[in-house]
């Protein structure tokens, strides 16, 4: 994967190649035993895959390679491949104008960011998006154009075979690429890994396997491998028959990890059962954005030091500051009283209004520091305002670890952008909510709605949250303040759960035995796999 990390001219080239092994199964898969395929690499690099051609003498009619790096290409050339071809060009310009079509294409495109494109890529990406029908957005990045173009190149029976950031199962930008291909091909596997290809960078990769064929038919496959050493012993014939159904409602492909009988209960439970999502009973936003959090949350030694008392209110900024379900006042004072940031400082609209000298000194220190001229402050009337500055009722924690969590704001705190602000919709029980929330259905359908990071966190957007499933009723109120010991006594969560399913999904929503268990099976499963990517 080629990950851009600052734009030097080092980094826009890219530095992560493919191991030989993925570059060896890829080929093995999409040639697998042909001998007149017309291939194409669209972002061929220093040649890993002509090299694996070449070495393992797989048989084919022509090679087209391009390459944008001028000195990369010369290295590609310098394989000499029979019947090949190094074009050093940019592969959107080339798509955008070349008449060939090719049986098979292969590689791994570039991981670079839009603003990283000149003005001639992006017209040329943009205009590879028309062609499919599509969308063009500045969110885009290079390996989902590199994707779609490859599409557009191939015979009527083709093939592509990539090495992609795993992103493209789950990220928004990329949905729209996720409708293309379901749509577009016939044959979909996805080959994940439980230990990380590049073990220099935390990024994790699949591989992406696709197939027209003419057919009506639209399948997918996931399988997951320890490592890439695994694929030497993949038999490719394997991957001839994807078994499951393609849902084109289905927003994200993390959905395809389980196994069908988990898919049809998800997909039964959601339509049949009557379950509402959290969005008919909440509404939930991003917490405040200061622009500058170092600057505009502060411990008390701060609030001492310059005298910012009268400009001081109760924030909550991390997770590690939140123990339970329920955040108490007496919570944010031992937050208070230890070293934690947990004070939002929220100034008047005019310098002329504040009277503390210590206030106006450490606005002129953060005038000193810069902050001023900072993305979100710099288009402020006043820098030092925030705005939004509202109170919600819950918390909702964007970036997740062992589980999610959803807690009452009875210490009436702010909260920054690290949280999600929960608003209760009138005649809801907030009490009930909350405890209605920590069952394994809920947790299951948060991991299938998020998306995980390195590290093993899973992140969830206010909309994603608003879509999770949610088994309330008011009677669940009485389970708020076992679930709240439990979790402050830090008590295994799968123990809590024991507890709270047999109520709020057994009990409240008829849930089977069978179906409870199937609940947990699916959120055990998808957190532990995104665990394992943490260590």
């Amino acid at each position: 994967m080629k990950l851009i990390a600052t734009a030097s001219a080092e980094k826009l080239r890219g530095g992560f190649y493919t191991p030989e092994p993925i570059a060896e199964f890829i080929l093995r898969w999409g040639i697998n035993g042909s001998k007149d395929f017309d291939i194409l690499e669209p972002s061929c690099g220093d040649g890993v895959f002509l090299e694996q051609l070449s070495k393992h003498n797989l048989q084919y009619k022509s090679i087209t390679a391009i390459e944008l790096d001028e000195e990369e290409a010369a290295k590609a050339e310098r394989i000499n491949l029979k019947n090949g071809q190094i074009i050093n060009a940019d592969f959107h310009t080339y798509c955008n104008n070349t008449l060939q079509r090719f049986d098979l294409i292969i590689g791994n495109p570039p991981y670079i960011r839009y603003q990283f494109f000149d003005k001639q890529q992006q017209i040329e990406a943009g205009d590879i998006f028309i062609k499919a029908g599509l969308t063009y957005s500045k969110l885009t990045n290079a390996w989902v154009s590199f994707v779609i173009g490859s599409s557009l190149l191939l015979k009527e029976n083709g093939k592509i075979g990539f090495v992609l950031p795993a992103e493209i199962l789950q990220v928004s930008f990329a949905q729209q690429l996720r409708n293309f291909l379901a749509k577009f091909y016939n044959k979909i596997n996805i080959i994940s890994f439980e230990k990380l290809v590049f073990p220099n960078i935390q990024q994790e990769v699949v591989l992406l396997l696709c197939e027209k064929n003419e057919s009506q038919n639209h399948n997918i496959e996931h399988l997951e491998l320890r490592d890439a050493s695994g694929l030497a012993k993949l038999d490719v014939e394997v991957l001839k028959s994807p078994k499951k159904k393609i849902d084109f409602k289905s927003n994200k492909w993390t959905f395809y990890f389980l196994d069908q009988e988990e898919i049809d209960f998800l997909e039964s439970i959601s339509k049949n059962r009557d379950i509402p999502t959290m969005g008919k009973f909440a509404n939930i936003e991003v917490g405040i954005t200061t622009g500058s959090n170092d600057f505009f949350t502060v411990p008390l030694t701060t609030i001492e030091e310059y005298e910012l008392k009268d400009y001081a209110k109760p924030m909550v900024g991390r997770s590690v500051q939140v123990n339970s379900v329920i955040f108490t006042e007496n919570d944010w004072e031992t937050n208070k009283h230890s070293k934690a940031k947990a004070h939002l400082l929220v100034f008047p609209d005019s310098k002329d209004s504040i009277k503390s000298m210590g206030a106006a000194k450490y606005i002129e220190y953060g005038e000193s520091l810069g902050i001023h001229k900072g993305y979100k402050t710099g288009i402020r009337n006043d820098w030092f305002v925030v705005p939004s500055l509202k109170i919600s009722d819950a918390l909702f924690i964007r970036r997740n670890n062992l589980y999610p969590r959803l807690i009452i704001n009875e210490a009436k705190a702010y909260t920054t952008d690290t949280m999600h602000r929960v608003f209760i919709k009138p005649d809801v029980d907030i009490k009930a909510l909350t405890a209605s929330y920590y069952n394994s259905l809920s947790f299951a359908f948060t991991e299938v709605s998020g998306r995980s990071h390195g590290g093993g966190v899973l992140e969830l957007m206010p909309n994603e949250a608003e879509r999770v499933l949610l088994p309330y009723h008011n009677d669940n109120s009485i389970l708020l303040s076992e679930i709240d010991t439990l979790i402050r006594n830090k008590t295994n969560i799968e123990d809590v759960l024991k507890i709270t399913n047999q109520i709020i999904l057994k009990e409240h929503f008829g849930l089977t035995n069978r179906e409870v268990k199937l609940s947990h099976s699916i959120w055990k499963k998808l957190s532990s796999r995104r665990l394992n990517r943490g260590k």
